[in-house]
């Protein structure tokens, strides 16, 4: 069969540019064409670097699907559909909310594909097909397959360096997925020699690790660092705030390579923190977690959600100060955004609260529900507000890192990605992806 693996466009947020589009490749994607086995022909489309091409004949369209995207994934498909191709659709707003998919796509797959994806194929050959796949009981790390690295075109990307290293979070905060009946219910680490494999494979010194806690196994986490130690890496991952309570974890980071971490710090009030589960952050420990990563010569991407229950407009200007006290080297901030499947969903379905259920809307940066302490119109502004706040010139400068080699990588971001990124993407336009990709690079540390 001749099979097309796509990922629909994206929605830029209000600070978004198309570097953002262009920042990496669907690693679920590139899974499951690994997972596909050669006698069939497989095809990537990535809607947000190329169109999307319907006319061209194949046997069976396989769509990558978040919530924000799910209705161009919902267009997709009917396109298809009309061609008489078999439309199949998976990811991460699938296995939240099956019910919410299935009338749209042929079939669809919840969970892991590992399991499934080759059942799938036959099935579509033997006109057997199923409504839903889902097959992840007692799933194993050994049964993750590698991504298949090769099948793209790396010109099109800025950074293509990219390694997940588990699945899962052990925790299940309120208005994360992982909160869902349908996610996977442990956390589970794949073989550390197919990981040096994989990086082996990238032939680069530049990795960035995008699991959803990189730290869920801490005696796993040091086993791996040890191995990855002598290739010496530079690299960054996303991990959660109760690493401050394993300091000789933070050293072996550091040694192994570690440029830049993610944290969702989330909030700095503790009620807020508390009102949504969020049960490894400690707000009184912020500053000296943040003490500790920075005494190590480690860049902090901090993560922010406004408009928790127990904020009023009074969280950005103290999250503001926050931030500058701390020489957070870079914000990510979001508008709280109830995921279809999550805890809050539900929580807010309940009160009566949901004002917007159009999924495009969902990506964080639209107010869709009644905020408790604060009118829409305020959180929306206060969202922009602190974005244009942080990037300041004061307000770069005061966050400037102590440490003079963080200079280079730490200004890039600020300046070219986030100050002045409309111009960063008009040269982007001139000059090819290929031919700036090392710059870029700096910038790709701190973006998740």
């Amino acid at each position: 069969m001749k099979i097309k693996l796509i990922q629909p466009a994206m929605l830029p947020r209000p600070m978004d540019t198309k570097l953002k589009t262009r920042m990496s490749p669907s690693l679920a994607l590139l899974t499951i064409a690994n997972l596909t086995p050669k006698e069939h022909e497989v095809i990537i489309e990535n809607e947000n670097v190329e169109n999307i091409d319907f006319d061209e004949p194949v046997d069976l369209v396989a769509i990558t699907v978040t919530v924000d995207v799910m209705n161009r994934a919902v267009e997709i498909s009917k396109e298809f559909q009309k061609r008489g191709v078999t439309v199949i659709a998976g990811g991460i707003h699938i296995t939240a909310d099956p019910e919410g998919a299935l009338n749209s796509f042929d079939a669809i797959c919840v969970g892991m594909a590992e399991r499934v994806w080759t059942k799938i194929l036959k099935d579509k050959e033997n006109n057997s097909l199923k409504k839903i796949y889902y097959d992840m009981e007692n799933i194993a790390g050994k049964e993750i397959v590698s991504p298949n690295y090769y099948i793209i075109d790396n010109k099109k990307y800025l950074y293509t360096n990219i390694i997940s290293t588990s699945r899962g979070c052990p925790f299940k905060c309120d208005f994360c997925y992982n909160s869902c009946k349908n996610m996977l219910k442990t956390y589970i680490n794949r073989p550390i020699d197919d990981i040096i494999k994989d990086i082996k494979a990238l032939k680069t010194r530049h990795i960035m690790f995008i699991d959803d806690n990189f730290i869920g196994n801490p005696q796993w986490t040091k086993k791996l660092l040890k191995e990855i130690e002598p290739l010496k890496l530079k690299w960054n991952a996303a991990v959660t705030s109760n690493i401050v309570d394993m300091p000789e974890l933070l050293d072996e980071m550091k040694e192994a390579g570690c440029q830049s971490l993610f944290i969702g710090f989330e909030s700095i009030n503790s009620k807020s923190i508390d009102s949504v589960h969020k049960v490894q952050n400690s707000v009184n420990r912020y500053e000296k977690l943040i003490d500790e990563i920075h005494k190590r010569e480690i860049m902090i991407n901090a993560s922010f959600v406004f408009g928790l229950d127990e904020d009023d407009v009074s969280v950005f200007k103290s999250t503001l100060e926050w931030i500058v006290k701390n020489k957070i080297e870079t914000v990510t901030s979001h508008i709280l955004t109830p995921y279809p499947g999550t805890k809050l969903y539900s929580s807010l379905v309940e009160e009566n609260r949901i004002v917007d259920f159009n999924l495009s809307n969902y990506n964080t940066a639209h107010v869709v529900y009644k905020p408790k302490n604060m009118t829409a119109e305020e959180l929306y502004n206060g969202y922009l507000w602190i974005y244009k706040e942080v990037y300041t010139f004061k307000n770069i400068m005061k966050r400037l890192p102590k440490s003079k080699k963080q200079w280079i990588p730490f200004l890039a971001f600020n300046l070219f990605y986030r100050k002045f990124g409309r111009l960063t993407e008009l040269l982007c336009n001139i000059v090819s992806f290929k031919n700036i990709g090392r710059f870029f690079r700096w910038l790709a540390y701190f973006i998740k």
